[in-house]
């Protein structure tokens, strides 16, 4: 956004949260807000970003009280100095309006700490200039969702504010639809399923999620699952997107006993004899609405050769 936003909010008295954990403000805006992490909104707070009843707080272990009106400002993103970095990007779709790409492992999305120029966001800026400048933010311009840096596959990116808001509309409405193929460790005990458990920041380790209660700050996750191959004591999977938490698929994946092969953060398994450059997931099919035409897009990134490689060994076990 390029001007600060307002977000006005009243505490429903009728529906007023019993727990004095539900009621602490940085808790609570977090689930009145999904869209923004709850250590977004607690720098928010600390910052004085956030009023209730007209008062600056600046306090997020404050609880919140029944009638209470909140008011939340959200200030522009501080410019980056960002470099266009001139490398080629693996397009599977490019028009006037949106591009997707086929993300290699190893790719960073967009610019964090100790990742300034050598990210998606550096190669988009060099392909498509100016035209991309300031959709979405100067930080993350044009991104509409994001893959984990070792997670290879289908990613979307806008190159107008209509067509960012149109796609984001449409993850957040489900319309648009995310399927991903993945190794697991083990035999799931059905062909299928479905995975319903919220997610959030480890309680101890803030590098990783877990599985958390949404009273503890956890948002909810929908990941459905099918067996596509089963091989030896692994499993392909295909994997369909309700919701898009960070490391959705890989910490539930994890819950259920069958972590994702490779994963260095939620999967112990043995050594499989090929040299992965991180978990064994692929973002395999991306399916939307063009947000001019509405004619349906369904892009499809091939199977990268170390997921190949991973699959021909293990059938040859």
């Amino acid at each position: 956004m390029n001007d600060s936003a307002l977000i006005e909010l009243t505490v429903d008295t009728e529906n007023f949260p019993q727990d004095k954990q539900h009621r602490r403000l940085d808790v609570w805006l977090s689930q009145q807000i999904p869209d923004l992490s709850r250590s977004r909104i607690q720098t928010l707070i600390s910052t004085g970003w956030v009023k209730i009843n007209q008062q600056v707080c600046t306090t997020k272990k404050v609880s919140v009280q029944g009638g209470d009106r909140l008011e939340i400002i959200l200030p522009p993103p501080e410019p980056l100095d960002l470099e266009a970095v001139d490398i080629p990007l693996d397009i599977l779709y490019e028009d006037d309006c949106l591009l997707i790409l086929n993300k290699p492992a190893g790719l960073v999305v967009h610019p964090s700490p100790g990742h300034q120029n050598d990210t998606l966001v550096n190669r988009l800026l060099a392909h498509c200039g100016d035209h991309l400048s300031g959709i979405g933010g100067v930080q993350r311009p044009g991104i509409v969702h994001r893959l984990d840096k070792d997670t290879t596959g289908a990613i979307v990116v806008a190159k107008t504010d209509f067509a960012l808001q149109s796609l984001q509309a449409q993850i957040k409405s489900k319309t648009a639809r995310r399927q991903y193929l993945g190794v697991v460790y083990g035999v799931p005990k059905t062909n299928s399923g479905t995975i319903n458990q919220p997610i959030g920041r480890h309680p101890i380790d803030r590098k990783r999620m877990a599985i958390v209660p949404i009273e503890n700050g956890g948002r909810e996750a929908i990941t459905h699952w099918q067996m596509q191959e089963r091989i030896g004591n692994y499993t392909l999977m295909l994997f369909t997107l309700e919701t898009g938490r960070t490391h959705q698929i890989r910490v539930h994946t994890a819950s259920m006993g069958n972590p994702i092969v490779g994963d260095p953060e939620y999967s112990r398994g043995k050594a499989i004899g090929v040299n992965l450059p991180g978990q064994a997931l692929h973002a395999w099919k991306l399916t939307l609405n063009h947000p001019i035409s509405g004619e349906i897009i369904e892009a499809i990134a091939p199977i990268p050769d170390t997921l190949k490689t991973l699959l021909e060994v293990l059938r040859r076990r």
